[in-house]
């Protein structure tokens, strides 16, 4: 079993998340391998909130060369998350709006 401060990483803090708060949809960067059921048991529990519904998705890590050599970025998961309506926001979202 993941521990929970591993499956969610950071918030992704962007206009486009800003303007999702109103509607309780908040962003998070989360571990590659994170199912939509481990994320909602996390957030629950971390921020103490009810949430309604996780969607997911996955970009693969750019393809960069140096010289001769090839290499990639890291591949990126991210969770778009939608609170239930009676649920209170994350207060880590609501002090950065106001």
């Amino acid at each position: 079993m993941k521990d929970i401060h591993d499956i969610i990483k950071s918030p992704v803090l962007t206009e486009k998340s800003y303007d999702q708060i109103p509607q309780k949809k908040y962003t998070f960067e989360v571990d590659i391998n994170a199912h939509k059921t481990e994320i909602k048991a996390a957030l629950e529990e971390i921020f103490g909130v009810k949430v309604e519904s996780v969607n997911t998705t996955r970009k693969e890590g750019k393809l960069k060369r140096q010289g001769r050599t090839e290499g990639r970025t890291p591949a990126v998961k991210k969770a778009f998350v939608t609170l239930k309506k009676d649920s209170k926001g994350i207060e880590f979202f609501e002090s950065m709006v106001q």
